[in-house]
């Protein structure tokens, strides 16, 4: 036999009179970044990596990974042809393999994102012949 429960329901005219709500405020950043410095997350170990702006290359001091640094208009976004995660790859790459299940997604223009820069009304800066 099952026991009917009676439901009551009170008027909610919000919070008392006088209440307010205390404002939170943000934590200080950890480790505040020097000026000419850039971040990045090792490729391998997943550590955030600090590195002056303008490196090519930043060695992860954790696991020893050499990681290429990709400025924003040379990298490509697509999601994952199987499990759909967002996947970034050095822009003009013809795949990319999914960190989280190992497929292997084709990037074609069927599926083909602008550079993050462009998603970010940044202008892609000029190419200079040297």
């Amino acid at each position: 036999m099952m026991q009917s429960q009676q439901v009551i329901k009170e008027d909610d005219d919000g919070p008392p009179p006088g209440w307010q709500p205390i404002p939170t405020p943000l934590p200080p950043p950890l480790h505040p970044l020097p000026s000419g410095f850039a971040q990045m997350v090792c490729g391998s170990c997943r550590r955030l990596l600090s590195y002056p702006q303008g490196a090519k290359h930043v060695k992860c001091s954790c696991c020893q990974t050499v990681n290429i640094v990709l400025e924003a208009d040379q990298v490509g976004q697509v999601k994952c042809g199987s499990c759909a995660v967002l996947l970034m790859y050095p822009y003009g790459a013809s795949q990319v393999r999914c960190s989280s299940c190992q497929f292997v997604t084709e990037i074609g223009e069927n599926n083909k994102r602008p550079p993050w820069s462009v998603q970010q009304n940044k202008p892609t800066p000029p190419k200079t012949g040297c």
